[in-house]
């Protein structure tokens, strides 16, 4: 639309200054007059030609602004990210408009209690979400190993989940965009497949995994992973 009504001025301008020229020909307007006249106007056109480059440039600064603000925000949360993979081993995958970390947030046997081991990496993680993923939401998936009733595994890991959702609540996140689902001892989610009780093996199978959809998201920063 600029150019469009640029044109269209110059055009009205031309006209006048040809209209001026045919007057001072004809003798109707003294030549002093229409050499003002001229002047005047093309200072305004001058003046006009400024206004439309100081106002392109002002978008054209504006626009090179947010995409700078957005690229140091893909560059913090690349580091964030890779702090996660090397301070807490997190495996992060990226999926279409979807995060998934798979982090060391294991469980006692037979049990649904956050150790105070885990604060940590669940901390690091509401900070993420908190920063770049501020309407996504998130689920919690609980994992429990293959020892017991499929049943009971499920409730089991129903109750993990929801011990981890209610850390992140304190954390900031809000209760309402925070989701649980339990997988129970599911053996194509197992990370050491078959392993149960209470030895380390097992405790790899008692976990959860934290996806994070921001799909609905507007303001949430696209991250650029593996």
């Amino acid at each position: 639309m600029e150019p469009m009504r640029t044109s269209r001025r110059r055009m009205a301008r031309s006209g006048a200054l040809v209209a001026l020229v045919a007057l001072a020909g004809c003798g109707y307007a003294k030549r002093d007059d229409v050499n003002a006249q001229m002047d005047q106007i093309r200072q305004e056109m001058a003046a006009a030609d400024q206004g439309v480059e100081n106002r392109l440039g002002t978008r054209i600064d504006g626009v090179d602004g947010r995409v700078q603000t957005l690229e140091q925000r893909v560059q913090s949360l690349q580091q964030e990210l890779q702090a996660m993979r090397t301070d807490f081993s997190a495996q992060i995958q990226q999926m279409k408009d979807m995060l998934s970390f798979n982090i060391p947030v294991n469980f006692d046997f037979d049990s649904s209690d956050l150790r105070p081991q885990d604060h940590e990496v669940l901390t690091k993680f509401a900070g993420v979400v908190h920063e770049y993923y501020p309407n996504a939401v998130v689920t919690v998936e609980g994992f429990t190993d293959p020892s017991g009733s499929a049943a009971y595994n499920l409730r089991l890991g129903q109750r993990r989940a929801e011990s981890v959702k209610a850390y992140l609540v304190t954390e900031g996140l809000s209760a309402e965009t925070v989701k649980v689902v339990s997988y129970g001892e599911a053996r194509d989610r197992q990370v050491v497949p078959g392993a149960k009780g209470p030895g380390m093996e097992g405790q790899q199978n008692r976990r959860v995994s934290l996806v994070i959809d921001y799909s609905g998201d507007p303001l949430a920063v696209r991250p650029i992973t593996n």
